[in-house]
């Protein structure tokens, strides 16, 4: 561990440095604002580490801010250098030789090397390992360290999503001598670390002095505020008490700052596929007329209307329309009540009932509505259950006690979720699985974005669920605070692209 070196001053010295810099300054200069209020609906649960906890939340807060990963994503998506400056890739895809960033510490004063990478990989792929992300890690043959500053990855199989995956909060690299507590006490090699952790609060960060780019960091000080409520959040914003909020829970509250001087809002997009979940084994949704009579049934752009307040956009599979690799398949099963009414006669049921259990988010109770009148038009009687988080944890996700649900999965890339095994919407395909394993295994980004397209139209055929619409960003910020990303291809809050335009604001 490196020792902290301290430099002293002295005091009379410290005096007669203020009074002259009083003495010539001029009385109307103003004060660099060098510090932010950042809203947030959720608080990080359970902690601070993404390594070891799933929550996006959690990822808001720290990563790029508090750790740092091999590779980064930018607010388009692209992936780029971060603590690995540079990378080479063998032919075969299963081999990457990373060159390490140097002079690189931890907040704790401890050096980043090669060693750590390896700690890092290890512990991810280990069998006690909680990291989402666990299936990357344990692809990996060997991580070898020739030097402090090389890192060389061996695959089992090519993975064309890796150096993407590293840059997710769940590739975090984290120090040997700290992992253990960062829950409640993380240390990372980020620019900047953690202050406090006020519970049901806050959490306050700061730049730490000893970063690489420190001195091109303009924000200074930085506070999570969790605030879950839709109309404190507006309230927050217009008394000042924030200075942003990247994503506002209701959105119809956006259009209250557009035109308005003293704010800027960001519209964009999300990884947020929101779906009308399906349990494929219940009797009657396991034919996949059924489910395709479900999507005839529901007009997504007036679903969007109705209970978006038009923020978001159409889909037609588990994919996001602004990757290039999209394929809009929302003609496959176009709103056509009829049609609908057809295959349910063709099926057998007519008139059938479900349940539709519905978590607390606006876009699941609102879009709930629209989704069960749609419904009852084509003789379907979706009978409606508002639950709460746990309880949809665990009837839903857990024990699989549903028949349909509204949820938006928000991860990115996420489309292997349909190959995992006993998964809650209960589909189970080997040809899906065959599909996805082609987009790991490809080596070239054309063959991934070729495999990426077949795997889509293979979920829309089968109607797995019913495919909504992707869920929109919509911030809102005071005037003048620059560097926010404007779409969130991951849940990240980049605190050290953001700057104050104009002083004093």
């Amino acid at each position: 561990m490196n020792k902290p070196v301290v430099v002293g001053l002295l005091a009379l010295g410290v005096v007669v440095v203020v009074a002259i810099v009083v003495a010539v300054l001029p009385e109307k200069t103003k004060v660099e604002k060098d510090s932010i209020v950042i809203g947030m609906r959720l608080e990080p649960a359970p902690g601070l580490d993404p390594t070891t906890a799933a929550a996006a939340a959690i990822s808001q807060v720290t990563a790029y801010n508090i750790y740092e990963s091999l590779t980064r994503i930018d607010g388009t998506g692209k992936v780029g250098p971060m603590l690995a400056k540079d990378w080479t890739i063998s032919r075969d895809g299963l081999t990457y030789t990373l060159r390490l960033e140097q002079g690189v510490t931890f907040h704790d004063g401890t050096t980043f090397d090669s060693a750590d990478v390896k700690f890092n990989f290890e512990r991810n792929a280990g069998e006690k390992s909680k990291n989402k992300n666990k299936g990357t890690y344990q692809n990996i043959v060997s991580t070898e360290t020739p030097d402090g500053h090389t890192v060389v990855i061996k695959l089992k199989e090519p993975n064309s999503l890796f150096l993407f995956q590293l840059a997710q909060a769940t590739g975090s690299i984290v120090a040997p001598e700290t992992a253990e507590s960062n829950a409640t006490n993380p240390v990372g090699s980020g620019p900047y670390k953690f202050v406090k952790w006020t519970k049901g609060d806050s959490v306050e960060l700061e730049k730490y002095a000893g970063h690489r780019n420190a001195a091109n960091i303009k924000i200074s000080k930085a506070k999570f505020r969790f605030i879950n409520d839709a109309t404190a959040q507006v309230t927050a914003l217009k008394t000042g008490d924030l200075d942003y909020m990247p994503n506002l829970s209701a959105p119809e509250m956006f259009a209250e700052f557009k035109g308005d001087a003293n704010f800027t809002t960001l519209q964009g997009t999300t990884e947020g596929e929101t779906i009308l979940a399906i349990n494929n084994k219940h009797p009657a949704l396991s034919d996949v007329r059924v489910r395709r009579a479900l999507m005839h049934a529901i007009d997504r752009q007036a679903l969007i209307d109705g209970a978006m307040y038009g923020s978001g956009t159409p889909i037609g599979s588990h994919f996001p329309p602004h990757h290039p690799a999209y394929v809009d398949l929302t003609g496959v099963y176009p709103f056509d009540p009829a049609k609908a009414r057809a295959l349910l006669k063709e099926a057998g049921h007519e008139k059938l009932e479900l349940s539709l259990k519905l978590p607390p988010p606006s876009y699941a109770r609102r879009g709930g509505e629209v989704i069960a009148a749609m419904l009852a038009d084509v003789g379907v009687t979706a009978k409606i259950e508002n639950v709460e988080w746990a309880q949809w944890l665990d009837l839903v996700y857990k024990k699989k006690q549903y028949d349909l649900s509204i949820i938006s999965h928000v991860e990115p890339m996420d489309m292997n979720i349909y190959t995992r095994d006993n998964y809650y919407y209960q589909y189970k395909n080997p040809a899906f699985d065959q599909l996805w394993k082609n987009v790991e295994t490809a080596i070239s980004e054309a063959d991934q974005f070729k495999a990426l397209q077949v795997a889509q139209r293979r979920l829309t055929e089968d109607a797995v669920n019913g495919y909504l619409f992707e869920l929109a960003k919509l911030g809102v910020a005071r005037k003048g605070l620059n560097g926010m990303w404007a779409s969130w291809p991951a849940f990240i809050n980049e605190i050290a692209a953001m700057s104050w335009v104009e002083a004093g604001t």
